[in-house]
């Protein structure tokens, strides 16, 4: 009877502003859409960004503050204090795992909802957004931000975990001029939604922007929202479909 009084009680002091609360009023389209992605840890020859225990490798978007992002366990970081970004820069191709989870905002629309974004090279933005059963725009979860629309909406229900991987090569330039422009493949939660797609621009909306002739950093985005990130790897690799 005591431990059913101290459950009782636990449930009652359950904050109902909890952003990852359990969700008990939102239609769920597929039961694989409440199923968590399975970590992915760094393979072998891998860049570790993020393994859950510190933030020693990324600074706030001036490169010198350090990350003010908080630690949540188990081995999670979520969104406060402003944008960050990696202490490391990359340049060429290579293969980026990102692991993320949207907040559920029952009541927030559109772009407040759930908002966050990765931006490769710190230029070129993976939109994240609480987009689930959405028709997907260029500005909704999966979205090459303002380029492409995500070819399916393979988002999965708020606070469940999901992953991008993401295949990028880096524009070429020849003597000062471009001669190819930045291609990403992506997959959300293993599903291809975006096969070498051509960013023309040098720079996405809210990017660092820079010279696009030299590396740049991973940057996440804080856009207000308590999104939470988990095993974030980078692989270079030495070719890419063309």
């Amino acid at each position: 009877m005591m431990r059913i009084a101290l459950l009782q009680l636990a449930v009652m002091f359950v904050p109902l502003d909890d952003p990852y609360r359990a969700i008990t009023n939102l239609t769920v389209a597929k039961p694989e859409d409440l199923v968590h992605v399975k970590a992915t840890p760094a393979p072998k020859g891998a860049i570790v960004l993020f393994e859950g225990q510190s933030l020693d490798g990324w600074t706030k978007v001036d490169g010198k503050t350090p990350a003010p992002w908080k630690l949540v366990a188990p081995d999670i970081m979520e969104v406060q204090g402003g944008s960050i970004m990696t202490k490391q820069k990359f340049a060429g191709r290579f293969h980026l795992h990102v692991e993320f989870r949207v907040p559920y905002m029952p009541d927030a629309k559109g772009q407040a909802k759930g908002n966050s974004g990765v931006y490769v090279q710190g230029r070129y933005e993976v939109q994240i957004l609480d987009s689930y059963g959405l028709v997907s725009k260029d500005d909704d979860c999966g979205a090459i931000y303002g380029i492409a629309a995500p070819k399916v909406n393979a988002c999965k229900a708020p606070t469940v975990w999901q992953s991008y991987d993401i295949d990028f090569a880096a524009p070429v330039f020849i003597d000062g001029k471009k001669v190819k422009p930045a291609i990403m493949s992506v997959k959300h939660n293993g599903v291809l939604i975006h096969d070498h797609v051509e960013i023309n621009s040098d720079n996405t909306r809210a990017g660092l922007g820079g010279d696009p002739t030299q590396p740049g950093p991973i940057m996440l985005q804080d856009h207000g929202n308590p999104v939470q990130y988990r095993a974030i790897w980078i692989m270079p690799i030495d070719s890419m479909k063309d």
